[in-house]
């Protein structure tokens, strides 16, 4: 396997055995939805009581949103204390600050928050020597599959003292790299958190970045700067007709102009190549491509099939005389789980999993394949209005014109690190 991350002052390192002590730590901390609501209506010059019934009139409650902010912000200070008492240099980032300097800096980047803030540190880390480390600030909130086992939230301590004796392996979870080549691309990526942008916003910012690069010229392929940890979606923007709308917020904000957004979901129209194979036309919701890692996440709740479903296609197997067997709770849960589980795949493996959300199948469109193992997707728009989204975090433009190379290098990995229990 690759050897370690580097230590400042000690050059490789062997794997575990040797342990890992870093210097200087970048703390990539989320930014909760206290804080969010806050900064959206602080601009406004809105009070901490308007805050409180702005919430309440949104069906939110303020004081719950400031007890989780109070526990993620305990938590943090937790962790942070705990390395400063290692005499370890601590940089604390928000999003905002969060930037490739930052990375550079640090011999290794903790995420304290949720898999979100796991998958924005992730992000901006293109040395697979840097190890990223996920601390879960909320358990009880957040599922935290990309973070260290939920008792080291309150016991850092003991994770750093494990590091230290080398009592863990590193763990390389494999990434997505993405290729844009055709006509008039823009390699340009929209990142959606930093704006959190409305659909009708997100599809303005890549109109406005479309007319400002026409280009008819045909690129060669571009490696886009983003590695995807979870999936890359590709499909068009779920809106694609919009009345725009305005709301105004009166006294007491108990009235409210109307508003009215009208939205068409358009089918996607591409072709695919799986494995350079034939080209195959396409249209469906979307297509998804994800990572060991993120067959955990979307991916396996498009491909999951439900209880109800397998115990009836039993029953009908059954009926034809295919089935000799009792059907019971106990068979149709075990096939169930046995297909669900199927889904799931090592975050190392070098494979990459793609799947086509309702392909629609006539005598134009096919999908000989609606799921399977891939090292290599390829995908041709024929889209007036889709996105390549990496990670649920940045998208970029995917337009009629547009091929998308989709495959892993494991050069790209990830460093992450898996505890001994």
């Amino acid at each position: 396997g690759p050897c370690a991350p580097r230590r400042r002052g000690c050059g490789g390192l062997g794997a575990a055995g040797g342990g890992f002590r870093p210097l200087r730590v970048a703390v990539v901390v989320k930014t909760t939805r206290y804080e969010f609501e806050q900064q959206r209506y602080r601009y406004a010059g809105l009070s901490e009581e308007d805050l409180k019934q702005l919430l309440a009139l949104k069906g939110s409650n303020y004081a719950g949103l400031l007890e989780r902010h109070r526990i993620h912000t305990k938590n943090v200070e937790h962790v942070v204390d705990s390395l400063r008492n290692e005499r370890i240099e601590v940089r604390l980032v928000k999003r905002r600050e969060y930037n490739e300097e930052t990375v550079r800096w640090a011999d290794a980047v903790i995420s304290a928050g949720g898999d979100g803030t796991m998958l924005l540190a992730a992000s901006k880390v293109f040395d697979k020597f840097k190890p990223v480390i996920g601390v879960n600030t909320d358990p009880e909130r957040s599922e935290g599959h990309l973070c260290l086992p939920v008792r080291y939230t309150h016991s850092f301590p003991e994770a750093l003292q494990k590091l230290y004796r080398g009592e863990f392996r590193w763990q390389w979870r494999q990434r997505i790299r993405l290729y844009l080549e055709g006509t008039g691309i823009n390699p340009t990526p929209v990142d959606l958190h930093e704006q959190q942008l409305s659909q009708e916003q997100h599809s303005r910012a890549h109109i406005n970045e479309r007319f400002q690069h026409q280009r008819s010229d045909i690129s060669g392929p571009h490696l886009l700067p983003v590695r995807a940890l979870n999936e890359v979606f590709i499909g068009e923007s779920l809106s694609s007709r919009y009345a725009v709308c305005s709301v105004l917020f009166r006294e007491n904000f108990k009235s409210c102009k109307p508003s009215f957004k009208f939205s068409l979901h358009r089918a996607s129209y591409y072709e695919i190549s799986v494995d350079d194979g034939p080209w195959e036309k396409q249209k469906s919701s979307g297509l998804n491509v994800c990572t060991g890692t993120g067959s955990k996440a979307w991916s396996y709740n498009i491909n999951k099939v439900a209880h109800q479903a397998v115990e009836e296609i039993l029953k009908i197997a059954k009926k034809h005389g295919s089935l000799n067997m009792p059907l019971n709770t106990e068979l149709v849960q075990k096939v169930t789980n046995d297909y669900n589980e199927s889904l799931l795949y090592s975050p190392e493996e070098p494979k990459m999993f793609f799947s086509i959300r309702e392909p629609i199948v006539n005598r134009v469109f096919s999908s000989s394949r609606q799921r399977g193992f891939s090292s290599k997707v390829c995908v041709r728009s024929r889209c007036w209005d889709a996105c390549m989204v990496v990670d649920g975090g940045t998208s970029f433009e995917f337009n009629d014109g547009a091929i998308a190379s989709i495959m892993i290098d494991t050069e790209d990995a990830l460093c992450t690190v898996l505890l001994e229990e």
